[in-house]
């Protein structure tokens, strides 16, 4: 795609043509044609999170457009805000060491993107061509933020090891502007209040295939009545309730729980582009309402679709020739930052119990008969978010391995060195509910130990000694420090554990009386629109992500207000209509015009917290909020 944001180049490359094709004519010999710059020329690749080689990993890679050299601070805060937010959600949160993240920065050479804000805005000269209304398309949205895939590829191809198949570009525009895209590429302006919430949305669609639970296609316009038959889409369906059971279809194992996002897991009305005919699981989700997080359905299929782009299993013992009965044998596992993989040992269909590390197993304690026999070992994820038999009998929850152990070899002696291999990256802090993991080289005449100590004391660490999970020892708050050793060498880890959440306050705007009552929080009284300010703070540093429900609502990503990240978040009885959609109704929320606006006066419990770098997610805390209906505001 070329948009008027190139016609600077092309203008450049069409007068160096010229003046080559006027020197041949006149029979000069000493002109000297010089390309056109790549657009790769003067970009740096940039690790900002790296779990593993890229080629076994599933890689975001994060352009810029539009920020200048000066500008590039700005650009690099943009991405931490980004992935910040997107560890926040889960499964990101719990599968993050699942991902590496990439930075390719670009400086342009005008600060800006093209038709921003309006068709007639100036066009910028910058690597990507990214621009608002569809690429300055009259016919178009002014929120259809678009990039140049050619270009984007050329500058994610920069990155090692990466490729369409285990990649996800994202490409930021330098833009306070709301807009954004998805598919192959994942678009969002950078400095935008609702930004970040666009770039999980996106992913969803681009490596989810997640469809959109809008109930409108364009804003302000109802999307009428769905048509079609039983939806392909996992989240939307035609069946109620009672047949999803009878039938054992779509989410029915999930109904009548409560919903990550608020409410219950159910069947609402609406989704898919229609406001009527089709539902959807929850009330409100990622895919509908920017902010909340996936539901349980969605959250499912996103944990397989990240899993599906690593092999749990790393590495193992080599299996393409039978191995003698004298050895260790071992597989190295992947590592989820919420949870431990189980691996399962069978010797000829017998479960074996593990020794050690329960990722090898020492053949000669098993008593084998002479002769050849069958070892696998199965690696499965447990993860309390995937109920489906299928998804979790898939190639991207369980693997096994597979060897013929033929008792009359000998494993001829190894000189393999006791060293760790991989580990949780020791450069920033790690959570208070972390695993945190320590690979080590695999001798194959003896088990390598790893050895655990917290603050200088050894910590029990039973059965898998190469993960250590850090929330089941209910560390006090405050800053830690962890090591893991391998016994008889010199080689030690260490990493700061960060066990007290970020500081979140609230501010809001001046009530009409604040009321204390002995064992309940603070209520402030209104008769009309108020402000909430959330802020937070962290002795670690990093973007803290702040987070607020209403009444018991899903948590949503407290972002400032719509068209000002700086400002505060406005209720009101109604709430505001911006673009066509609705913020800050006040109790039931309230996300398109047509949605009930009847108001909630009465009593309200707002809870707050925060999630900060190392990924701690603060205690709620709340106050309360009483909106006066009119006639007590006359009174």
């Amino acid at each position: 795609m070329t948009t008027a944001g190139s016609s600077g180049r092309r203008a450049a490359l069409l007068a160096t043509a010229g003046a080559v094709l006027t020197a041949l004519a006149l029979g000069t010999t000493n002109v000297t044609a010089h390309a056109e710059p790549r657009v790769t020329d003067g970009a740096t690749v940039v690790p900002v999170q790296t779990t593993g080689p890229a080629d076994k990993r599933f890689n975001l890679v994060v352009l810029g457009d539009g920020y200048t050299a000066q500008e590039m601070p700005a650009f690099r805060a943009d991405v931490e805000k980004h992935m910040n937010v997107l560890w926040s959600t889960e499964p990101f949160a719990s599968y993050r060491s699942y991902i590496n993240v990439w930075a390719v920065e670009l400086p342009s050479a005008e600060s800006g993107v093209d038709c921003d804000p309006s068709l007639d805005a100036p066009r910028r000269d910058t690597p990507l061509d990214m621009g608002f209304w569809g690429g300055c398309n009259a016919n178009s949205v002014q929120r259809l933020l678009t990039v140049d895939g050619g270009a984007a590829t050329a500058l994610a191809d920069l990155v090692p090891g990466t490729a369409s198949a285990n990649r996800q570009i994202v490409a930021l525009a330098n833009s306070d502007t709301y807009g954004g895209a998805g598919g192959t590429y994942a678009t969002a302006s950078g400095g935008n209040a609702l930004s970040s919430l666009i770039t999980p949305h996106e992913i969803g669609h681009s490596l989810g295939k997640l469809q959109d639970e809008y109930d409108y296609y364009a804003r302000g316009v109802p999307g009428g009545t769905y048509s079609g038959g039983e939806p392909d889409s996992a989240h939307h369906t035609l069946l109620t309730e009672d047949q999803m059971r009878q039938q054992h279809a779509k989410w029915w194992r999930w109904l009548g729980e409560e919903s990550a996002s608020g409410g219950v897991i159910g069947r609402h009305e609406g989704g898919m582009y229609s406001t009527e005919g089709v539902w959807r699981p929850s009330r409100h989700s990622m895919m509908k309402t920017l902010g909340y997080p996936f539901d349980q359905v969605e959250r499912e299929i996103m944990v397989q679709r990240i899993s599906a782009k690593v092999n749990i299993v790393a590495d193992h013992t080599p299996n393409s020739a039978p191995l003698g009965a004298d050895r260790t044998v071992w597989v190295e596992t992947l590592h989820p930052v919420g949870g431990e993989l189980d691996v399962v040992w069978r010797l000829d269909g017998r479960r074996l119990r593990a020794v050690g590390d329960a990722r090898a197993v020492d053949l000669r304690r098993t008593g084998m008969r002479p002769g050849t026999h069958t070892l696998t070992a199965t690696v499965t994820d447990p993860t309390p978010f995937v109920r489906d038999p299928a998804i979790r009998a898939s190639s991207a929850l369980t693997r096994t391995v597979t060897w013929t152990v033929d008792t009359s070899l000998t494993t001829p002696p190894d000189t393999v060195a006791p060293a760790f291999t991989g580990h949780t990256p020791t450069g920033t802090p790690v959570g208070a509910a972390s695993v945190v993991h320590a690979d080590t080289t695999r001798p194959a005449g003896r088990s390598v130990a790893v050895r655990w100590a917290l603050d200088g004391r050894p910590v029990a660490n039973p059965g898998n000694d190469r993960d250590l999970d850090l929330g089941a020892l209910r560390l006090r708050p405050g800053s830690h420090r962890l090591t893991a050793r391998i016994p008889g060498t010199a080689a030690e880890l260490a990493w700061t554990v960060d066990a007290s959440p970020a500081e979140g306050a609230y501010e809001l705007s001046e009530p009409l009386r604040t009321v204390h009552r002995p064992g309940r929080p603070v209520e402030y009284v209104y008769d009309g629109p108020f402000t909430m300010r959330l802020s937070a703070g962290d002795d670690h540093g990093g973007h803290v992500v702040r987070e607020f429900r209403v009444d018991g609502d899903g948590w949503q990503t407290y972002y400032g207000w719509p068209t000002d990240a700086d400002a505060p978040y406005r209720f009101t009885p109604q709430g505001t209509v911006i673009d066509d959609l609705v913020y800050g109704k006040l109790g039931t929320p309230r996300v398109v015009p047509w949605d009930d606006a009847t108001p909630d006066y009465g009593t309200h419990t707002i809870e707050y917290r925060t999630v900060d770098a190392a990924g701690n997610v603060s205690a709620a805390k709340s106050f309360l909020v009483t909106l006066l209906p009119p006639r007590q505001q006359l009174s």
